[in-house]
């Protein structure tokens, strides 16, 4: 049994453009008529992975010194400083040294290194992206010290951009790629499949073919003979197994190649040339009409319309170039349902019709090989026997079909059950929605009452502020101005005060001096005049002073 497919990720974490062989596209591996055969559709997404250099490529670079100058100068275009190593240095220095170095680097510089890689790998950069890939792995697989003692010594991250250069695969990169140092060493040594959902220990089951044992990281479970590519499909056509070594080949890669072709057919024993697939591994035929039969009958009631186009795409491939009347009408057969599924119509009717048709043709063969037998009559029980098996036959195509029927009968009735609750729901949730729709109202209209009612207090408020601040203004106009008056009243009551009283002291003064003047007059006659002067004097000065 193959590893599940791994989920989550795009096809694209699988892929390396870097193939330079053409690519035979989008290749899903299908089952075959020995029903004990796990498909290799378990298996990862390679529809351009392990890039390999061809003759030409591989002649050209060596020839010219030059261009690995060139190369070498495109790869290193980001110059690594003293502390730091770029891809080229990975490629071709020491492991151990590379890897102490990496150990001081910062997490978010072996990150960018790995991004730089998988740049390379998408192949988005052009032919130049494309030939610097292939002088780093000219560099790396021809190495020999990198070996699996050298490599248990290597930094993660140095293990991870090793291997994905020698393999070409992106995956190798990713974040979520949780494969041992050891499964990497032995992905990296060819003693594990690169495939990551079938990761098979190699030669997978100790196939000791030719090809398990000479083809570096072949794993015959879930790669192609022929392109050594693997993917995710199963349950097609695009995939053929070989009857006697269980080996699986590509549809395409088979036409390609010429491995599909006429040959006798051993079934009618009438020797009409029959549609055969001849193995690459074995070199033994397997007959494939039946093998599209048995397909067809297993798998086509759970197809969608573009798988169903898909596979009679391959089928009109396979039986483009048969030479006897069965396969002469299953090609037309195909091309027909082909134009009627485009057209529109449903693939449950067109699966019905090419179920029927592969039968009506097992029928009338079984029938031309009885008639083809010189004549010779057919036991009863011989008869009632191959009448059974062919009833048989149809009673379980019937039965698919009907079990595909019920199935999508009890999907359907469990969608709309689903629906039914699912309306349900959701019309409860508009009560819901509308009682507290309702409520939100009743509590806006109230604050809006309230806001209304705080508004009018405000502008009361607001009002009497006015007035306050009217009348405040007002009083104060009149405590200044009776203020400024009873300062006025004041001063002019202290100065007449102090006017009376200066005219009382000088009337005082005056009747005085005028005692004294007559009290002088009698006793000195010399000094009058000098005494009257003083206190003339004193009495200006008393004047001024008020």
């Amino acid at each position: 049994m193959l590893p599940p497919r791994p989920s989550g990720l795009p096809p694209s974490l699988f892929l390396a453009s870097s193939d330079t062989r053409a690519s035979t596209g989008n290749h899903d591996p299908g089952m075959n008529s020995d029903q004990n055969r796990e498909s290799p559709a378990e298996s990862a997404n390679s529809r351009d992975t392990w890039p390999v250099i061809d003759a030409a490529t591989q002649v050209k670079l060596e020839n010219q010194k030059a261009e690995d100058g060139y190369y070498e100068q495109s790869v290193t275009h980001r110059p690594a400083s003293a502390n730091k190593v770029s891809l080229l240095d990975i490629a071709r220095e020491q492991v151990d040294i590379i890897s102490e170095k990496m150990y001081l680097l910062p997490n978010e510089y072996l990150e960018e290194l790995k991004g730089r890689l998988r740049g390379m790998l998408e192949g988005n950069g052009g032919p130049q992206q494309r030939d610097e890939l292939l002088f780093l792995q000219r560099l790396v697989q021809t190495r020999s010290d990198l070996t699996a003692k050298t490599l248990i010594k290597a930094h993660r991250v140095q293990l991870e951009i090793l291997v994905a250069i020698n393999s070409g695969i992106q995956f190798f990169l990713h974040h979520s790629m949780n494969l041992s140092q050891t499964a990497l060493i032995e992905v990296f040594v060819y003693k594990r499949c690169r495939n990551i959902a079938c990761q098979s220990q190699l030669p997978a089951e100790d196939c000791h073919c030719e090809i398990c044992t000479n083809r570096k990281g072949f794993c015959s479970l879930c790669m192609c003979v022929i392109c050594n590519k693997f993917d995710f499909e199963v349950n097609t056509c695009r995939w053929i197994g070989c009857d006697s070594c269980a080996h699986w080949t590509h549809t395409d890669c088979a036409i390609r190649d010429k491995q599909i072709g006429t040959g006798p057919s051993s079934v009618n024993g009438l020797g009409s040339a029959e549609m055969q697939f001849r193995c690459r591994a074995c070199n033994r035929t397997s007959e494939l009409f039946g093998w599209v039969k048995d397909v067809f009958q297993q798998c086509a009631p759970t197809w969608n319309g573009e798988s169903l186009i898909r596979e009679l795409t391959v089928v009109s491939k396979i039986f483009r170039l048969s030479e006897n009347t069965r396969g002469r009408q299953l090609f037309w057969k195909s091309e027909e349902l082909i134009e009627k599924l485009k057209g529109g119509v449903a693939e449950t009717t067109a699966c019905r019709i090419i179920l029927t048709f592969l039968q009506e043709l097992e029928m009338d063969s079984s029938r031309s090989s009885e008639a083809g037998n010189n004549g010779r009559m057919i036991p009863p029980q011989e008869a009632c026997n191959r009448i059974a098996a062919v009833v048989q036959e149809a009673v379980q195509t019937m039965g698919v079909v009907a079990d595909e029927k019920m199935r999508m009968l009890k999907k359907a009735r469990q969608a709309l059950e689903t629906c039914d609750h699912e309306l349900e729901e959701k019309a409860k949730e508009v009560s819901e929605l509308k009682l507290e729709r309702q409520r939100k109202r009743l509590q806006i209209d109230e604050l809006e009452s309230i806001a209304r009612l705080k508004e009018a207090e405000a502008d009361m408020f607001q009002l009497k502020a006015d007035e306050a601040r009217r009348e405040a203004d007002r009083l104060q106009r009149i405590a200044l101005a009776k203020s400024g008056k009873s300062e006025e009243d004041y001063a002019s009551s202290y100065l007449k005060q102090r006017l009376s009283e200066a005219e009382a002291e000088k009337q005082f003064l005056f009747e005085k001096i005028k005692l004294q003047d007559q009290s002088s007059r009698s006793s000195q006659g010399n000094d009058i005049g000098d005494t009257s002067q003083e206190l003339y004097s004193k009495i200006q000065e008393i004047l001024k002073s008020v």
